[in-house]
């Protein structure tokens, strides 16, 4: 990347209040820049990106706020590269997350990082762990307009807030609560077995299939996944390729909502055939 940045992280748990927090540890320590939850962040305006938030699953939003999309990332990197040099904050639920959103966005690793704990009580962290359980509400550090634009979820309100006493100077920048559609807590992972076994099933599904003989999970390097998917099919209404067809059809529409991953190719083959039972 042409443009030179030093990047900080400000790291603790989800549901901790890191976002609530993030435009006061970035003026304390001097970020111009906030990653957070998929968005590039200047002074409270959302320079680019998506927010995890809008996501309408727990796994695509995890991949959000990784930059695992392409299309995300380079948009990302693209107005980074544009920008004046600064530093940023990257705003993360762990020192691993945040090297990887550093890798993705072909930024310096994080010179320096900042603890939830340092920053706040001990009993502030447990407040907004009950509140995140019980209200399953989430700030982010940009204003109520912003995120109204393209928000998936329930908009609750605004949110000011100029900080206790123990806490050197305040922070009275605007933050947007918000209910997304789906409550994530921890890491998710699929692996090919699970990959595989919804394949199966979706598929299995289809009209005139008899049997799925295999599937075969590949991955690239981009993220996406293809797919190699062998049929046994009855004869009937459909043409053997129609058949093939509706299965390729209806994984493309299931994989994707069920993981979200992202799929390359998915081919089909017709193995073998049985007369109907009809």
């Amino acid at each position: 990347m042409a443009t030179e940045f030093k990047v900080l992280a400000f790291i603790g748990p989800a549901g901790t209040g890191k976002s609530q927090r993030a435009h006061f540890i970035a003026r304390q320590f001097g970020a111009e820049y906030i990653i957070d939850d998929g968005l590039l962040i200047k002074n409270g305006k959302i320079l680019c990106g998506k927010s995890a938030k809008t996501e309408q699953n727990q796994v695509r939003a995890i991949r959000r706020a990784l930059f695992e999309f392409p299309d995300h990332r380079d948009q990302v990197v693209r107005v980074l590269e544009k920008s004046a040099p600064g530093t940023i904050l990257i705003v993360a639920t762990s020192p691993g997350m945040a090297l990887k959103i550093s890798k993705q966005l072909s930024l310096p690793n994080p010179e320096r990082y900042i603890y939830i704990e340092e920053i706040a009580t001990r009993e502030e962290i447990e407040q907004a762990l009950r509140e995140r359980r019980v209200k399953r509400q989430h700030v982010i550090p940009v204003t109520y307009v912003q995120v109204r634009r393209n928000f998936a979820g329930k908009v609750v309100g605004r949110l000011k807030t100029f900080w206790s006493s123990h806490m050197r100077g305040s922070d009275d920048a605007e933050k947007t609560i918000v209910r997304p559609p789906f409550s994530y807590y921890g890491e998710v992972e699929v692996g090919p077995l699970a990959i595989e076994q919804i394949v199966r099933r979706v598929a299995s599904l289809g009209a005139q299939v008899y049997e799925v003989k295999e599937v075969r999970v590949k991955s690239d390097n981009d993220g996406k996944v293809s797919l190699n998917v062998s049929l046994v099919v009855s004869i009937g209404k459909y043409k053997f390729i129609e058949v093939g067809r509706k299965v390729q059809r209806r994984i493309f529409s299931v994989l994707p909502f069920l993981t979200g991953l992202d799929l390359g190719e998915i081919d089909i083959l017709i193995e073998g055939w049985r007369k109907s039972d009809v």
